[in-house]
């Protein structure tokens, strides 16, 4: 295989002390540490900075990591708490045996005027949607799914019940919060034309799993606090996999998604790209890691990206590029 699913959310912050206890309480734990000068950054991440990197491992996950990345001049800011509704946006989303104990940690960092938003546990089915229920008789099978931001971190939970999937994250049971490393990492964009969309299938060989699937405010009530919804307003989404992952049996598809939620260019949406990538604080950054970067370089050469980097040596000592996206989001590849 000559790529996988999405292998690290990238977090850039200043002090990395705390993001590690932090991340540790969802079964993170400390794997390689590596550093860059601020000429070697400036040449593969287009930073001029010296950078810090830990990159935390998740049991034995090939995806879903986790990578802190120091930086000694951090060039903004970043997301912070902004709206899940604007380009640039980007989160993680894990899944857990215990949703309500993380709903309690954030209601309490509230009340102790910690800088949390969270939005509560909500239901949602995710499979079979028009399959009617008798409650209290039959099984709900859904998920409760809830959204918490904080100024370094933009994360979604959710847990489920009543069904599993074998190969959609792997929960670390001695964890304080029962998380599994990062399943799906998300977007926004805006592309009515939806030709940016090609760049991952084509040029990257993702494998295009979900194809706008439409949600509206009137048809989810859950989309309509994550996601700000409006009357009316309404949003697609696609998803692009692991190609070892499966289009036609739900049961068979794998964690390490990208997960892209467009919305209609009519929609007014705020450009927060340039806090979405590195040299920002928090969250901006996705990689994925490739065999046979050389053919990669070249493909991407070749495409619609913009800003292409040499391949060049990474601070974990990893051959690597980084490059713009047709929808402007910032990624680099690493080789296996």
């Amino acid at each position: 295989m000559t790529i996988q699913g999405i292998y690290e959310v990238c977090i850039g912050c200043r002090e990395p002390l705390f993001l590690i206890q932090y991340w540790e309480q969802f079964g993170y734990r400390i794997g390689k540490i590596g550093e860059l000068s601020a000429e070697s950054t400036n040449k593969l991440y287009g930073v001029n900075s010296a950078l810090r990197s830990i990159r935390l491992y998740h049991q034995d996950a090939d995806h879903g990591l986790i990578r802190l990345m120091v930086w000694e001049n951090p060039t903004n800011e970043g997301l912070q708490m902004s709206s899940m509704k604007v380009k640039g946006n980007r989160w993680g989303t894990a899944l857990t045996a215990d949703v309500l104990n993380i709903s309690n940690h954030a209601e309490e960092a509230v009340k102790a005027g910690l800088p949390v938003k969270y939005i509560y546990p909500q239901w949602d089915v995710i499979y079979n949607k028009d399959r009617k229920v008798r409650p209290f008789v039959e099984p709900a099978i859904g998920v409760r799914e809830m959204v918490m931001l904080q100024p370094l971190t933009r994360q979604i939970f959710f847990q489920r019940f009543n069904y599993t999937v074998t190969n959609y994250g792997k929960i670390n049971e001695s964890a304080h919060f029962k998380t599994s490393q990062i399943t799906h990492m998300g977007i926004v964009v805006q592309d009515d034309s939806r030709e940016t969309f090609r760049f991952y299938e084509e040029t990257l060989g993702l494998l295009r799993v979900r194809d706008e699937d439409e949600t509206s405010y009137e048809s989810s009530e859950t989309a309509r606090p994550i996601f700000d919804l409006q009357p009316n307003e309404r949003f697609f989404v696609t998803t692009f996999d692991d190609p070892r992952s499966s289009k036609s049996d739900w049961q068979a598809v794998r964690s390490g998604r990208l997960y892209i939620v467009r919305f209609p260019e009519s929609i007014q949406l705020e450009n927060h790209l340039d806090k979405a990538q590195p040299g920002c604080l928090g969250m901006s950054l996705y990689t994925y890691r490739v065999r046979g970067i050389e053919d990669y370089f070249h493909r991407v050469k070749a495409s619609a990206a913009q800003n292409i980097t040499e391949i060049e040596t990474n601070e974990f000592g990893e051959q690597s590029f980084s490059f713009v996206s047709p929808d402007g989001y910032f990624w680099t590849l690493l080789s296996m």
